[in-house]
């Protein structure tokens, strides 16, 4: 059983670990402050059907990155990193100035 964190942002995002266009997307939430999202990898050895499972009933298919937001499923790196610095990247600044 997955333990509930407190979501600041309202979006979830699959990905493999070994995918070069889930790590260009991974990458750039870190290096921009977009921090504590549910993400799940659909390899882990533990949960990894279930992860596949979910992303086929989100969009259809079994493609990462993905991003659901709002129930809608979000596939391409570009996308999902166009749509992140024009939704996610002044709160993830302004949330980063005020931790310092």
């Amino acid at each position: 059983m997955r333990k509930d964190i407190n979501r600041e942002w309202d979006f979830e995002l699959y990905f493999k670990p070994d995918c070069p266009f889930c790590l260009k997307v991974l990458n750039y939430f870190r290096d921009n402050d977009i921090i504590k999202y549910p993400s799940y990898n659909i390899e882990d050895q533990t949960s990894g059907y279930e992860n596949q499972d979910k992303l086929i009933e989100a969009g259809g298919k079994v493609q990462v990155p993905c991003m659901v937001i709002d129930g809608k499923a979000m596939y391409e790196s570009d996308d999902i990193i166009a749509y992140a610095k024009e939704n996610f990247l002044e709160k993830a600044q302004e949330n980063k100035k005020n931790r310092k």
